[in-house]
């Protein structure tokens, strides 16, 4: 399966003989998957099914679905919330105990709010299965649309990824050939450096100056966060290529690219140096902004 964006938008319609019904979905950034349904009065019934439905199609992002479901050919009827009228009923009884005082008429007693509510006629079990096995059927279409918007979003954000790591590896190359990094100035460097330790010390033990020079050279050796480097940039290319979920990995990557970046700028002592790795410091960021974007 293709990398995806976690962001996309998919809607479709759809009727039968009973009904007509209007599927959306919305998908944005998120942690891990987390899924809300909104549906019309009566149609709550379907939430495990389309919550089983997203968890086979997505794995990250949060998604909002809305249904709304339009029955013009059922009657509206008046309904009695049972319960409704229970709690009134036993009111009443405790304030005629109290009161010693008529009870009102069942016209009064209908007239209360929540006791009379409008409602639509029940569907026959079969028009209710035929109804949910058709909207099922559209949500799976709409899901299948979703994925592909995530998908070509997601070609996208691999593509502008992919300019950035090549734009990582040029300025790794800046880096490596620069001539700060030559033998010749590493000695020369490392050499002025003891001298100015020399100098400025009185009577430095051997213990102190191999450590001194050992620090010096540590310094100066940039090798390592380069090679490392290279290594990251060659396993975000592998993870780009790759298939299924890779955005927690990418933004793994990131941290270790940060981590090699800040020291090498640290460490250095050329301007040309310090200067790559900011633009180093930015490409990076740009990348992991991206990479937020991907499931």
């Amino acid at each position: 399966m293709p990398l995806q964006s976690m962001t996309g938008f998919a809607r479709i319609e759809g009727f039968n003989d009973n009904a007509q019904w209007t599927w959306e979905i919305r998908s944005v950034n998120g942690k891990g998957l987390d899924f809300r349904f909104r549906a019309s009065a009566g149609d709550e019934s379907l939430h495990s099914s389309v919550r089983k439905l997203v968890s086979s199609y997505f794995k990250r992002g949060n998604l909002q679905v809305n249904l709304v479901v339009d029955r013009p050919g059922v009657e509206a009827l008046p309904v009695i919330n049972q319960p409704a009228l229970d709690a009134v009923i036993a009111a009443i009884a405790v304030v005629q105990d109290r009161l010693n005082c008529a009870a009102p008429s069942a016209e009064q007693i209908l007239g209360i709010k929540g006791v009379l509510e409008i409602g639509e006629a029940k569907d026959s079990v079969e028009e209710s299965n035929s109804l949910n096995a058709a909207l099922i059927q559209d949500f799976e279409k709409l899901l299948a649309e979703l994925k592909s918007s995530r998908t070509r979003e997601g070609l996208e954000i691999c593509d502008f990824l992919s300019r950035q790591l090549n734009q990582l590896e040029d300025l790794t190359s800046i880096i490596t050939t620069d001539p700060s990094r030559s033998s010749e100035q590493i000695k020369k460097r490392i050499t002025s450096q003891l001298s100015q330790l020399l100098e400025n010390s009185n009577g430095i033990d051997n213990d102190r100056l191999h450590q001194e020079v050992a620090i010096l050279v540590t310094r100066s050796d940039l090798t390592e966060e380069l090679d490392r480097l290279s290594v990251h940039i060659g396993t975000a290319r592998q993870l780009l290529n790759s298939e299924g979920p890779v955005g927690r990995k990418l933004d793994f990557i990131c941290q270790e690219f940060n981590r090699e970046c800040n020291t090498i700028c640290s460490k250095s002592n050329a301007v040309a140096v310090t200067n790559a790795g900011l633009d180093m410091k930015v490409v990076i960021d740009q990348f992991r902004e991206q990479v937020q974007n991907l499931e």
